[in-house]
This record gives structure tokens, sequence and C-alpha cells, in this order.
């Protein structure tokens, strides 16, 4: 194998054969990027190259950028790199980047979720010589259950608020996770409202061809007793803040893979919490390796030591590599607003 077909700068991932950055976290000239999450697409770059359901969403964040997109499974050739997007099924529209320099292929895997969720395309393994992954739960204690018994779980929790006359609030991510959960959602138990931010992102995703259940804008007019039995989906950081106050005696939830972990419910203002993530967890990072057929593996954001101490006792030549990108953060204002 050669000296290596991408490289690891403190612009970013960087491919020197074709010139380009995958998911840069300084100004570039030339950005691959594998979806639209904050910490992944930034501002600044004078070219951007996405998947076409990646693009709305940049150009909803961005404004007027200098984007290209390229249909998953489709080789461009940049310089002397042939590179392919490959589902990742991290949110709608989201992808591995496959690169291929001189019969080396090498893929980046973005953010992914192995477990189909009927939202987002689902996750194909891509084989490669070598993998760069997130681990951001990689831990064995992270197991997430099926996308039913989520439903379930979550819907009993909102049949009970409005048995109890109470408004039941939703702490999600305004980009993928708040979509997800609407998919979720049984809506004969009450009217669906959302915040802003995650209203905006529906609209977005809503004209790009992405069929999502009904919802009501929170407006400051918006008063709770107009919508009895609601349900109110809320960014994290609207959660605990005098937004919330329009909705009074809410029983309050956060949808999180963090929500595996005992304690962090409390910081979260929540009344209950919901595990649920759009991250792999241990079984679906390990699976993902595997199908990669990779015998070097870069591990980026979440859990790295000791998941690479995991990788190189089952016989990976596995290294971390430091980025900027944040995973499932408990506390990311820049997701807030997507």
């Amino acid at each position: 194998m050669g000296k290596g077909v991408l490289t690891f700068t403190d612009r970013g991932i960087y491919c020197p054969a074709g010139d380009f950055y995958i998911d840069p976290w300084r100004p570039v000239d030339r950005a691959v990027i594998t979806h639209a999450h904050a910490d992944h697409a930034r501002p600044g770059h004078a070219r951007y190259l996405a998947t076409p359901g990646t693009a709305p969403v940049m150009r909803h964040r961005l404004g007027e950028i200098a984007l290209e997109t390229q249909a998953y499974g489709e080789t461009r050739t940049i310089g002397d790199a042939h590179v392919s997007f490959h589902p990742a099924g991290h949110v709608p529209g989201s992808a591995q980047v496959r690169v291929e320099v001189g019969g080396e292929v090498w893929v980046v895997s973005g953010d992914y979720k192995t477990e189909a969720d009927g939202l987002s395309e689902p996750f194909e393994p891509v084989r490669a010589h070598a993998f760069i992954t997130e681990c951001t739960f990689g831990l064995p204690v992270f197991r997430w259950r099926s996308e039913a018994a989520l439903a379930a779980e979550i819907n009993r929790w909102w049949a009970s608020a409005r048995a109890d006359g109470r408004p039941a609030m939703l702490g999600a991510y305004a980009l993928g996770k708040a979509q997800r959960l609407l998919t979720m959602l049984d809506g004969t138990i009450g009217p669906i409202l959302t915040h802003g931010a995650i209203e905006n992102t529906n609209a977005v995703l809503r004209a790009s061809g992405l069929a999502l259940p009904d919802t009501i804008r929170v407006t400051p007019e918006t008063k709770a007793k107009d919508h009895s039995g609601a349900l109110v989906l809320a960014t994290p950081s609207a959660l605990g803040s005098t937004w919330a106050g329009r909705f009074p005696r809410a029983s309050k939830a956060f949808a999180s893979g963090w929500m595996a972990v005992r304690g962090i419910r409390r910081r979260r203002a929540a009344d209950k919490g919901f595990v649920i993530s759009d991250h792999a967890d241990w079984a679906g990072l390990n699976a993902a390796i595997a199908a990669t057929g990779a015998e070097r593996v870069f591990v980026t954001h979440g859990y790295t030591a000791q998941f690479r101490r995991w990788l190189e006792a089952e016989g990976y030549d596995a290294e971390i590599v430091e980025t900027e990108f944040d995973g499932e953060a408990l506390d990311s204002p820049a997701e807030d607003e997507t």
C-alpha cells in the first residue's frame, strides 16, 4: 500500500492527488461535504461538492455558495483522484466519501448510522483499504433499540402527558433527529407543533421532496390552550429556555444517544430521556468497519482512545485522527439553528 490517499492537516482531511478537502474546518478552495450539519459543512470555502439531498440544507444554512452536486454512486475525477458518494444513513442526503488513487481506496465515513430509519437513505458498506470512521458512541454500553420500540415508547409518553392535561415537549436537533422523530409520532394523539428552526428545516426538506407529517410552527402568538394535547418539537437549547415557558406544565423529554448515560438527563432540564441517535452504536460501528474489509482504520470524533485499543485488539492497524467534528454534542447551538 502506498503512503496514503488522504492526509490529515490542520484544515481538514486532505487529498493531495485531487487537491481537495473532505469536511474541512478551515476555509479551503475545494471542499467535499458529507452532510449539512454545521460541524461538517462550514462557511468560507471557495467551492463545495455534495449530494443533491445535502445541497438544499447547505444553501439554507450557508446562503449563496458555489455548490455542485453529485448523485450517490457516480464517480467524478478530480485531478488524479476518483471520488464518489455513498449513503451514510445519518440524515437525509448524508454520504460517505470514497476516494481512489492509483488503485488504492480510502473511505471517509462522515457521520453514519447502520440501522435504517425510513427517512435517510440506508447505509451502504463500501469496500476500502483504509476507513476513516467516527466513533461518537464507541463503547459497548451504547446499543440502540429498534425504531418500532422507540416509537412506541415516545407515543406512550405523549399520550400519558395528554391524559394528564399537559403538553409534551421533546428536544431534538433541527436537521435529521427532528424529522426522524416526526416520522415516528402518532398524529392521532394530538397536533404537532415545531420550533421555528425545526420548521425552517422541515420546509427545506419538504421542498426537496421529503414527505413529512403536518406540523404547526410556534410563533409569539401561539398559546398552549389553543393546542390541547400537543407535542412540541423544540431545539435542545430551547428546551430549558424562556421560549418553552409558553407551554406551562409541559412534560419535557430529550432525544439523544447520550440518554444512555446515567445522570445526563438531569442536566438537560428534562423529565425523561429517549435513547435515540443518528450515529452508529457499538454494534453498528463494528459491523460497518468489518464490512469495508479495511486493514487500516482511522478513528475521529468520539471515544477515540478506547475504540482504537479495541480495534487493535481485533487485529486492525488503528490510529486516532484529531478533528474539529462534534459528533452528537449535548450542547450545540449551531445545530439548533440548522
